[in-house]
C-alpha cells in the first residue's frame, strides 16, 4: 500500500515499480479518508496491505499518518521515530551527534537576545532555519546583525514553532552540495545538486541542478550511519563538503527522487520497493 496526499513523479514511479516487479499496489489518497482510531485495529477500508510505503508530503500529516499505521502493527517505510526526528532539523542533529556523525556546528535559542547571541557566536554570515520546514523554505542566509534583527522580527510574528531559532554555521561549499540515497543497509545512488544562477541554496525544488556523483567510501560509511542514527529503512542524506570533510545538515524519510533517478541511471523506486517486499517478509 502506498499512501499520498499528493501525487507526484516520484509516486507514479513507485506505482509502476510494483507493477513492474508483479506487486499489487494498493494507493490511497489519504486527504479523503477517515480512520477509526479507538478500535487499535486496522481499517480494512483505508488501511490495507502487508506493507506501507508512506509518502505524505504535509508533515504533520505524515507524522500522526504514521503513529497510526504503526499501532496497528502493519510494517511502515519509515518508522514513526524515524519520520518524527528527521522532520525535525533540531531532533535530527541531536541523534546525528549522538551516533557520532558530523555535522555543521548548530546552535538553539529560544528567544530574540538568545538569537542574536547564537548569531555572533557562530559568526557572519550565518543560517538561520526553521527547526519544521522543507524545499529550503524560510531557510535565511544572515549577513550582518541588522539582518538578523529583521529576520528575528518576522519569525516573532510567526507561528511559535517558528520562533525555535536554529542557528547553523554557514559552511563555504563548491556552490553545490550532495543528497545520497539509502534503501536498507545501501547506499543505493548519489548526486550533487548544484545551486541556480543567484540562488545560494541548492534545493532542487529551487531550480537547483542533479548532477551523478560516484559514492565514495567517506560518504557511503557516513549516510548509512547517518541512516541508522534515525533508525531509517529509506532516507535522503544531505551533505556538505567542509574543509572538515563531509558534514551531514538534514535527513529526508519522505525522501524525491525525481531528478536523481534520471541522473543517476539507478532506479530508486524499484529499490524502495523491492526493499518493502523483504520487510513484508519479515
Amino acid at each position: 500500500m502506498i499512501t499520498y496526499d499528493r501525487v507526484r513523479a516520484e509516486e507514479k514511479a513507485l506505482q509502476r515499480a510494483c507493477k513492474d516487479l508483479g506487486v499489487e499496489a494498493r494507493l490511497v489518497d489519504i486527504k479523503d479518508a477517515f480512520i477509526d482510531i479507538t478500535k487499535g485495529e486496522v481499517n480494512p477500508e483505508v488501511l490495507k496491505g502487508d506493507v506501507v510505503i508512506q509518502r505524505c508530503v504535509g508533515h504533520y500529516r505524515s507524522l500522526y499518518l504514521t503513529a497510526i499505521i504503526e499501532s496497528t502493527g502493519l510494517p511502515i517505510i519509515n518508522p514513526f521515530q524515524t519520520t518524527l526526528v528527521c522532520g525535525d532539523k533540531l531532533l535530527t542533529t541531536l541523534a546525528l551527534r549522538r551516533a557520532g556523525v558530523p555535522t555543521p556546528k548548530t546552535l538553539i535559542a529560544f528567544t530574540r537576545e538568545g538569537a542574536l547571541k547564537a548569531l555572533e557566536e557562530v559568526g557572519y554570515p550565518a543560517i538561520l532555519k526553521p527547526v519544521v520546514g522543507s524545499w529550503g523554505r524560510l531557510v535565511s542566509l544572515i549577513k550582518d546583525v541588522e539582518t538578523a534583527k529583521v529576520v528575528i522580527e518576522h519569525r516573532e510574528l510567526m507561528y511559535p514553532l517558528y520562533q525555535v531559532f536554529y542557528v547553523q554555521e554557514f559552511v563555504k561549499k563548491p556552490g553545490r552540495d550532495i543528497r545520497c540515497f539509502v534503501v536498507g543497509d545501501e547506499a543505493i545512488a548519489a548526486i550533487y545538486r548544484y545551486a541556480a544562477p543567484g540562488e545560494w541554496r541548492s534545493n532542487t525544488a529551487l531550480g537547483g541542478k542533479a548532477v551523478k556523483m560516484e559514492i565514495s567510501d567517506e560518504l557511503r560509511e557516513l549516510s548509512i550511519k547517518a541512516a541508522k542514527a534515525v533508525g531509517a529503512h529509506v532516507v535522503g542524506v544531505d551533505c556538505l563538503e567542509s574543509e572538515r570533510g563531509l558534514l551531514v545538515h538534514e535527513l529526508n524519510s519522505v525522501t524525491e527522487f525525481r531528478n536523481a533517478a534520471p541522473a543517476t541511471g539507478v532506479d530508486i523506486a524499484k529499490k524502495m520497493v523491492e526493499y518493502a517486499i523483504s520487510l513484508a517478509k519479515k
